[in-house]
């Protein structure tokens, strides 16, 4: 049991937003080379001058203080833009999902009250689809060439160039670090998505920890294709390469071809992917861009990594750095690797200092050292968590039993302080007495050559516990059988992990930002075409 009377106290700690990091960016290295969109270059200064000009354009609109707009935008200047310009009048930014469609983006717009909503002219059907029951929504600003609605609506409907405004006065006052900078919204895999509240400083707080846990300085050049409406690329990379002074080039999307090209052309030492791009990349063929770029990238960014993708970006493409080493989500980050590169393999860091980070049962009891149990969390500094869900004080009330923050993650830490995440709770399985890490075992399935996605969750059992399936689909051109699949993994999970049930698919249900929706697995259970252990030979071995 963890000695609480020598826990970290409260103190205070950095004050920082976005906008005071691009001031000072602006008057250290004007002229630096900011954001590159595939050769389309912005300096500081002229990134500043843009977002005063749409600052005052949000402000003559009636956009106040507090107030969210939201964005509906690809990676691209104005998807940057429009939150910084809101920022600089201390309104909050709301980017959406681009794969919203339906009641989806329905309720996302809605739950924000948003008057304004800015989106790219190919969405702009999706939105007039649901037109109707847009209560709040007075403006749409459409960027890119677009077609007058046939029909009249509640809203005006007009081109975002139309508002691009003049007026470059800077702003006198900085917004307040506490204040509420963008809201983020969540997956929505166990009901509606939930918007969280995230302050200027917790971007900040986010963007320094994972910069001083990885090499970064104003004389890189940081490459990343992840969406600009997540906080991972707004926050590890926007927000961090302002704090250093660098230069950001943001990719419209992801290529596995197109990759080292794309890397070559922008010069990038540094590059954020996710983990599943990395092991893409890891398999993918030679090319003479690749060969070109070796040991260009100095550091790879993205989660989670096996140490034996590591090692293959270390060797074949000479990374030194891979890996984030950190955990957390969009509502708080709390661990990551320290700045002394102390790393365990198979970790996910340590306690970040500004976070006190605990393990509890189901009773919020704290557990011992190497036990598994719910990850919880509560802040020792100001403004590095999210402030809760936006307008829902009863949702932000059900995660802060004993006011610590649960996570609804399982994990554990080591005898030296190293945080290892085993699974999502609800997705943690027990089995013949035995507790299984659905993540772990998703990770070996993966190592299966012909696997491209897999699901391993929980089936109802007539005889007590669960019983184990795998769902999973294959690569294209790839082949192999429920019954090779299983006598491939009794060689690599234990006796108790190996699943009764397989089933392969063309495709696995997925949330808008493309996470497995497990709960609907779960209800489907063993279906028609669904594999059974029990009717082959298979007898896996204690």
């Amino acid at each position: 049991m963890t000695d609480t009377t020598s826990s970290p106290q409260w103190h205070p700690g950095p004050r920082d937003t976005p906008v005071a990091a691009l001031r000072r960016a602006v008057e250290q290295f004007p002229e630096r080379i900011f954001l590159d969109f595939s050769g389309d270059e912005y300096s500081y200064v002229t990134f500043d001058r843009i977002t005063n000009r749409l600052g005052h354009v949000f402000a003559d609109l009636g956009v106040k203080s507090g107030e969210p707009v939201v964005s509906l935008l690809d990676n691209n200047i104005d998807a940057v833009a429009v939150w910084l310009a809101l920022n600089k009048i201390s309104a909050i930014s709301a980017p959406l999902n681009t794969a919203l469609v339906g009641q989806f983006l329905r309720h996302q717009i809605e739950d924000t009250s948003a008057k304004i909503v800015v989106c790219e002219a190919q969405y702009l059907p999706r939105v007039l689809q649901i037109a109707d029951e847009l209560t709040h929504l007075r403006l749409l600003l459409v960027r890119g060439t677009f077609d007058a609605p046939a029909e009249s609506h509640a809203f005006r409907v007009e081109p975002l160039d139309r508002h691009r405004g003049e007026d470059e006065r800077g702003f006198v006052d900085l917004p307040d670090p506490a204040a509420v900078n963008a809201l983020i919204y969540t997956s929505g895999t166990t009901g509606p998505s939930k918007g969280c509240m995230i302050s200027g400083n917790q971007m900040c707080h986010v963007a320094r920890l994972l910069t001083r846990s990885a090499p970064f300085t104003r004389n890189d050049i940081y490459w990343t294709p992840l969406p600009l409406f997540h906080l991972n690329a707004i926050c590890t990379g926007v927000v961090s390469t302002i704090l250093v002074g660098a230069t950001i080039s943001i990719a419209p999307r992801f290529s596995v071809s197109g990759f080292w090209p794309a890397v070559e052309k922008s010069g990038a030492t540094v590059v954020s992917i996710l983990g599943s791009l990395g092991t893409l990349l890891a398999r993918a063929d030679d090319n003479d861009a690749m060969k070109r770029c070796y040991g260009q990238v100095h550091t790879v960014k993205g989660n989670p990594f096996p140490e034996e993708l590591k090692e293959i970006w270390r060797t074949r493409f000479g990374a030194k750095n891979v890996g984030s080493h950190a955990y957390g989500l969009t509502e708080a980050l709390m661990t990551s690797a320290p700045p002394d590169g102390d790393y365990r393999p198979g970790s996910s860091g340590k306690r970040a200092p500004e976070f006190d980070v605990r393990i509890f049962d189901d009773d919020d009891n704290e557990l011992p050292v190497g036990t598994a149990g719910e990850v919880v969390c509560r802040p020792l500094v100001p403004d590095v968590m999210f402030a809760g869900y936006w307008r829902r004080p009863e949702d932000t009330l059900k995660v802060m039993g004993n006011l610590w923050f649960h996570t609804g993650d399982i994990g554990k830490f080591d005898e030296a302080g190293f945080f290892y995440f085993v699974d999502r709770k609800k997705d943690y399985l027990r089995r013949r007495g035995e507790n299984i890490s659905s993540f772990e075992m998703e990770t070996t399935v993966l190592a299966h050559p012909a696997i491209e996605q897999v699901a391993v969750h929980a089936v109802p059992s007539d005889v007590g516990e669960d019983d184990l399936k795998v769902t999973a689909r294959l690569k294209p051109g790839q082949s192999v059988t429920e019954e090779e699949l299983c006598r491939w993994m009794v060689d690599r999970v234990p006796y108790y992990a190996v699943p009764r049930y397989i089933e392969f698919r063309d495709e696995l249900p997925v949330n808008t930002s493309g996470r497995v929706l497990k709960y609907q697995l779960r209800d489907e259970g063993a279906t028609p075409t669904t594999w059974d252990i029990e009717t082959s030979d298979i007898k896996p071995k204690r």
